[in-house]
């Protein structure tokens, strides 16, 4: 059976929007199945999509899917390339009928869209299964008050399932990411439940495309030890996924960036804890005797992934309402900058510190490794720094406390350190995340046609 190759064209929300027309173009002249997919969505970036669909029931799905999809839509219904995207995120059905009205804005003849459910267990009864969950695991209580949403991970059978039933497009809330890829390679090749070799070899092909262009060079890319070239226009990767889950990474054609060992080897360690053990909802994926080989220009081969029997359980997200977090910052230019800066910290410090967890830096100094209350800056000796900006951020529950550290900030331009200027103050609300297991026969999912 000939192989399918698979497209990412994104590898998360706000991802660039003009990726996936050379991926398209690509397959096109490729010629065969295939498929694109779309990964936006990470764990905040679902709780968010909860918030924004709290404030407004028509919201809630990527707010880019226009954007992404407006330039490829047409070429792919018209060459039979299947899209299959997270899009969806805390309202598949809403990224559903957004696509049909692009559809008919386009005019296109309305595509069969499927819409895989089952992920959200916000309602009353998920939300005790997660209760129990969380005791058992010996979380604290879940807080009724505080709590946001909680989504499982499902697999890729519904995905399979829809694609096999005549879906053009199938929009997915929370999935893992690599089952974005496997469902298409699953519909394709026919694989079983049990097909545990397959099943694993075509997951690892999904994590390679999961984060677009990291595995074609962006994430890769060191100035001086890891040369990438035409990284403004770096391509985006392309599976060729083979009837034994093997597959061939490549790139779009015509772009920039670099698919080499490094680079697949790079991503194929990427959020992996145990090479042996990769849990999956589908599979548990075993990377430890994989062979990595270059078999052409931007073209790597990766066979020898081994598949062993699901687990019983799916992975659940829950979040919940983490207060406020507040950020200002203030820049301190010339002779002295790096003093008056410290000191403007001191003085915030001196009138917050008592009301909230504050956490201070000094960018262009100390602003990636710097810790808690500025500990490390303190056990610094001054410096002669003539361009710092001062950042200072905050968190709290009362929203009233956060303004207040925004005001004092903003009170710095008379009444702090001399020569401050150009202050920014920002406010979000946090979200906390806790995570734990739940049976996989209590999460039931399943697919339905848009109508």
């Amino acid at each position: 059976m000939a192989d399918i190759a698979v497209g990412c064209g994104a590898g998360f929300s706000g991802d660039r929007v003009d990726a996936a027309g050379p991926v398209v173009r690509t397959l096109i002249e490729r010629g065969g199945p295939a498929a694109l997919m779309f990964e936006m969505l990470a764990e905040r970036t679902l709780a968010t999509a909860h918030l924004a669909r709290r404030s407004a029931p028509t919201l809630g799905f990527e707010p880019l899917l226009d954007l992404e999809l407006r330039p490829v839509l047409a070429d792919c219904l018209q060459h039979g390339i299947t899209i299959v995207g997270n899009f969806g995120a805390a309202n598949p059905e809403g990224a559903a009928r957004c696509i049909a009205d692009l559809a008919e804005k386009l005019g296109l003849a309305t595509p069969r869209i499927a819409v895989v459910s089952g992920d959200d267990l916000s309602d009353s009864t998920g939300r005790e299964l997660v209760r129990h969950a969380l005791h058992a695991c010996a979380d604290p209580a879940l807080d009724d008050e505080r709590f946001v949403c909680a989504n499982a991970y499902l697999g890729a059978f519904e995905i399979a399932q829809a694609i096999r039933a005549g879906a053009q497009i199938v929009v997915t809330g929370r999935v893992a990411d690599p089952a974005l890829a496997l469902g298409p390679a699953i519909a394709h090749h026919g694989w079983g439940r049990e097909d545990w070799d397959e099943l694993a070899g075509a997951t690892m092909a999904g994590h390679l495309l999961e984060c677009g262009a990291q595995v074609s060079g962006g994430y890769f890319a060191d100035p001086g030890r890891k040369e990438v070239p035409g990284l403004d226009n770096v391509g985006f990767p392309i599976a060729e996924i083979a009837a034994d889950g093997s597959c061939v990474i490549g790139k779009a054609s015509g772009t920039g960036g670099l698919v080499d060992t490094r680079t697949v080897k790079e991503q194929l360690l990427y959020e992996i804890h145990d090479p042996a053990r990769y849990l999956t909802p589908d599979v548990v994926a075993d990377i430890s005797m994989a062979d990595v080989l270059q078999i052409g220009v931007d073209r790597v081969r990766l066979s020898g992934v081994r598949g062993h029997p699901r687990t019983p359980t799916l992975k659940v997200c829950a979040f919940f309402d983490g207060g406020w977090l507040g950020e200002a910052e203030i820049s301190y230019a010339g002779p002295g900058a790096e003093a008056r800066a410290r000191l403007a910290l001191q003085i915030i410090d001196s009138r917050c510190g008592g009301d909230l967890a504050l956490r201070f830096d000094l960018i262009g100094l100390s602003s990636v490794l710097g810790d808690d209350r500025g500990q490390l800056l303190r056990s610094q000796a001054i410096g002669q720094s003539e361009d710092i900006r001062l950042r200072v951020a905050g968190r709290h529950d009362a929203l009233a406390v956060i303004d207040r550290l925004l005001r004092e900030v903003t009170a710095l331009w008379t009444g702090g350190p001399a020569g401050g200027g150009g202050v920014r103050t920002s406010r979000r609300q946090r979200l906390s995340m806790r995570s734990c297991l739940v049976p996989r026969d209590r999460v039931p999912s399943t697919f339905t046609f848009l109508t």
